[in-house]
């Protein structure tokens, strides 16, 4: 049993820890749970937990259904809303089969075996996400629409508001699970919140906006509102986003930083963000997995619809943030079409193959738009060579399947399953009589 097994034990007993969750993701990035007793865990990280993988969406079939679920140590962290005596602690999981390979159907495992392949190429993955959310008030208006807790905007310091009280709390409870917020402020809507994540390793974001995600909920539930990750929850308000600030290391070496460059932006800058923009359309359909995330990718509020890139242009894409001067290892680029609800595991996974393949083909880095996107015509986008983003599921998902990248980089079990679930989403909300139909040809036809 390594060191971090050992430390784990020992502070279980030191600080009267009787129950241990086990955390681990299904494919469309719910998290699981199972309790284990501090009695178990010895045998846990020498052999992993059994469990049935069938009943746990995307894992297995019926038929090849025993699954192991193996905590990672460096993950174990003591539960601060429980904790009162006796505590309560989580670990992460990696999921494995009943031989300990690990599961091909594991989210987890899909951006560990692409950190792998970026690591091969010498490359470390950082990622930072500024994560934004809603905050209603328990009960629904009467017509059925969510209520927002407050009518502030942008940095609004509204003394008395709740989402101030929420953020303190939010972050205080984040911090103490080791989780480092570098910005938060009311954002531009109604009830809209956004807490920005310091920069880490892309698994250990993924962890953290995992457990970001279950601790709004929690200290939303103390406080007496609901937070939800709903990509836009309503038609005349900005959706949800997470812009997500993606960088690459040598060593200690910032890959995308070149003194002197415009931008201060390297070769393999240049080609990661051509990567992105390259197969932009391929990985949309797991950034943005939901119907609801195109309501967000509308090209309004600053969610991007095109892609493009640029400098300090908030309706490109991917945008290269100013460059500090003296501050080479600060050069990164941020994708703005991720949402706060999809995967972050297969999201950054998706993210870091783009990249990597623009790198490994030396894609030509096209040029960049300075001019507010939005603004242009369809005939002036295409003039400049600026494609749409996918419109809805549907096209997302028909630019998914023919992607030997994401097939590649998901893997064949993980790929298949996602495209049929999401195919069923679109048919069932296909399906569905809206109250926009029913608004406005109930009274006329």
């Amino acid at each position: 049993m390594g060191r971090q097994e050992e430390f784990v034990l020992r502070t279980i007993e030191e600080r009267d820890i009787r129950f241990v969750r086990l955390w681990f993701t299904d494919v469309l990035g719910f998290l699981k749970s199972v309790a284990v007793a501090p009695a178990e865990l010895e045998a846990a990280f020498n052999e992993g937990i059994g469990f049935d993988g069938s009943a746990i969406e995307g894992f297995a079939r019926v038929y090849e259904s025993d699954m192991l679920a193996k905590p990672d140590p460096t993950t174990f962290q003591i539960l601060p809303w429980r904790a009162e005596s006796p505590g309560v602690a989580r670990m992460f999981c990696d999921i494995l089969m009943p031989d300990g390979s690990p599961s091909f159907a594991d989210p987890r495992y899909v951006l560990k075996r692409t950190l792998s392949k970026a690591a091969d190429l010498g490359f470390s993955f950082y990622t930072h996400p500024e994560v934004e959310f809603y905050l209603f008030e328990k009960e629904l208006a009467a017509d059925g629409r969510p209520v927002p807790v407050d009518r502030a905007g942008y940095f609004d310091n509204t003394p008395h508001s709740i989402g101030h009280d929420f953020r303190r709390a939010a972050i205080t409870m984040l911090e103490s699970m080791g989780i480092s917020v570098e910005f938060s402020h009311h954002e531009g809507a109604p009830g809209q919140q956004e807490i920005d994540l310091r920069y880490a390793d892309a698994l250990t974001t993924a962890d953290n906006l995992m457990t970001f995600r279950l601790v709004m909920k929690q200290v939303a539930l103390e406080q007496e509102v609901q937070a939800s990750f709903m990509p836009k929850p309503f038609t005349e308000h900005a959706g949800s986003g997470m812009h997500t600030h993606l960088s690459l290391f040598e060593g200690d070496r910032n890959a995308f930083h070149e003194a002197g460059a415009p931008y201060q932006l390297s070769k393999v800058g240049r080609s990661f963000i051509a990567g992105l923009l390259r197969h932009a359309s391929e990985i949309t359909a797991v950034t943005n997995q939901w119907v609801n995330s195109y309501k967000r990718l509308s090209g309004e509020n600053e969610a991007p619809a095109f892609i493009c890139w640029g400098h300090n242009n908030r309706s490109a894409l991917v945008r290269v943030p100013m460059y500090k001067p003296n501050k080479g290892g600060s050069t990164r680029i941020e994708i703005r079409s991720p949402d706060t609800a999809c995967n972050p595991y297969l999201t950054f996974a998706v993210l870091l193959a783009a990249g990597l393949k623009g790198i490994e083909q030396g894609y030509e880095l096209p040029e960049g738009a300075e001019d507010d996107v939005w603004s242009l015509t369809d005939a002036e986008r295409r003039a400049l060579g600026i494609n749409p983003l996918p419109s809805n599921l549907a096209e997302a998902i028909r630019v998914m399947e023919g992607s030997e990248l994401v097939a590649e980089t998901l893997g064949e079990h993980v790929f298949d399953f996602f495209l049929r679930n999401k195919r069923q989403e679109w048919v069932e909300y296909r399906r569905e009589v809206t109250p926009f139909e029913l608004n406005r040809y109930l009274p006329v036809l």
